[in-house]
């Protein structure tokens, strides 16, 4: 009996994962996501759109577009 109760001592214990790591994990998929939107939306208003790359950053460009799509 006291083998057993030996071999269970023996496992090794598994630690949890840290606040820390986490929290970096949620700030890269974050910065991953933000990046990917970005990118996703200059593609979109230049190579498809044929517009400036410069415009694709004015936020009245984008208040132009959600007026376009939500317009009564």
């Amino acid at each position: 009996m006291e083998k057993v109760m030996d071999e269970q001592k023996e496992t090794p214990v598994r630690r949890k994962k840290t606040f820390g790591r986490k929290m970096l994990r949620f700030i890269l998929f974050l910065l991953f996501f933000v990046l990917c939107l970005t990118g996703g939306l200059v593609f979109g208003y230049v190579y498809i759109g044929k517009q400036g790359w410069e415009e694709a950053f004015k936020p009245e460009t984008w208040m132009h577009v959600f007026d376009l799509v939500f317009a009564p």
